[in-house]
């Protein structure tokens, strides 16, 4: 009857939704587009690099690097090692950390036949400062990344890595043993995923409605207000699939980080009206709000695997006090999307109309 076929229809097209909300194909071609080992296990990654903190924080451009090298331990503990190019990366970290974030650079003809192959460059993210509780923040953006590859088919991938750093200073060495975690480069996600890097500035409203809605809670959910898919901030656009996608980096302002450093983002100069990095304010723009619903629901649904994630890093905490505090910030923001009255007035009602 017309009522058995209504309810069928509604059943294929819910599945339909569901199963085209984070399309499989783009993730299957992981390998056999990059030879991506790196990237592609993830258990922690033992390295040891040395360098002079002051030589590579000096003023130079982009395309100004130091020669150094990189040494990684196999699966079998044994040690290989390669030549490198160095340089530091990120406005506010490079000013304000003692430890620069790195941008790694290798010649194809080395990484060839090592772990590195197909990756000519990637990011190094290090600890801000010599604080106790740095290598906890590392660890908590680290589990950022994580977090968004179940959030969005197009994510960049990251790899843990336990840092040996040889410090050169003034003819002299001295030792850190730091946590880190290495994000592979735009270019690489955007081969990995049959897209390209798109450079231009182009307005939120014209990027894909559902990549852009959950984007937008995603960084909600960090607590992150220090970005910009208007401006490119700590977002970067690709073209997949005839859609402008934003995909997310750097959150190491986020609530969800509570990093010591980290100060209320303004935008543009102006302030977004919160006082404190762990206040969350919705900075997406409006849409349909049946796209909005959509994403709720696959926030809703994720939240034990997210929380899962969480558990199954606790052990990288040196403070186990911090983990808790973490995760409680991510169970605060499930609070908000299951009720009703919050979700429209923390999340619809703060949409944003320009």
């Amino acid at each position: 009857n017309m009522k058995k076929q209504i309810g069928y229809l509604f059943v294929f097209i819910t599945v339909f939704i569901w199963n085209n909300a984070f399309p499989q194909d783009s993730l299957k071609t992981d390998l056999s587009k990059v030879n991506s080992v790196i990237f592609s296990e993830d258990k922690i990654l033992p390295i040891k690099l040395s360098y002079s903190i002051n030589e590579i924080k000096k003023e130079t451009n982009d395309s100004t690097y130091i020669d150094s090298n990189l040494s990684y331990q196999l699966n079998d503990g044994s040690w290989g090692s390669l030549p490198v190019e160095l340089r530091a990366r990120g406005n506010y970290r490079l000013k304000n950390c003692y430890f620069a974030p790195l941008k790694i650079k290798i010649k194809k003809s080395v990484s060839n036949h090592t772990p590195f192959e197909g990756n000519k460059t990637f990011k190094a993210v290090l600890p801000c400062l010599l604080n106790s509780d740095n290598d906890d923040n590392v660890i908590k953006e680290y589990l950022v990344y994580k977090l968004f590859e179940m959030v969005s088919p197009y994510y960049f991938k990251t790899r843990l890595v336990d840092i040996d750093f040889e410090q050169i200073k003034n003819n002299k060495t001295k030792a850190h043993l730091l946590k880190g975690f290495f994000i592979e480069d735009d270019k690489t996600l955007a081969k990995r995923v049959d897209g390209k890097v798109y450079d231009r500035s182009v307005h939120p409203l014209n990027q894909d409605d559902l990549t852009s809605v959950r984007n937008a809670f995603f960084q909600f959910m960090i607590g992150n207000t220090d970005f910009s898919q208007a401006y490119q901030h700590n977002v970067k656009i690709f073209y997949i699939d005839k859609k402008m996608t934003p995909v997310p980096y750097d959150f190491d302002m986020a609530g969800f980080v509570n990093a010591s450093y980290a100060v209320v983002s303004q935008i543009q100069g102006e302030s977004i009206g919160t006082t404190s990095v762990t206040d969350r304010k919705y900075r997406g723009f409006i849409r349909d709000k049946s796209i909005f619903d959509q994403v709720r629901q696959e926030f809703l649904a994720n939240k034990t695997k997210m929380l899962a994630v969480l558990d199954a890093n606790a052990s990288y905490f040196e403070d186990p006090r911090a983990f808790s505090i973490a995760k409680e910030y991510i169970l605060s923001f499930f609070e908000i999307i299951v009720n009703d009255s919050r979700y429209k007035n923390e999340i619809l009602d703060e949409a944003r109309k320009e």
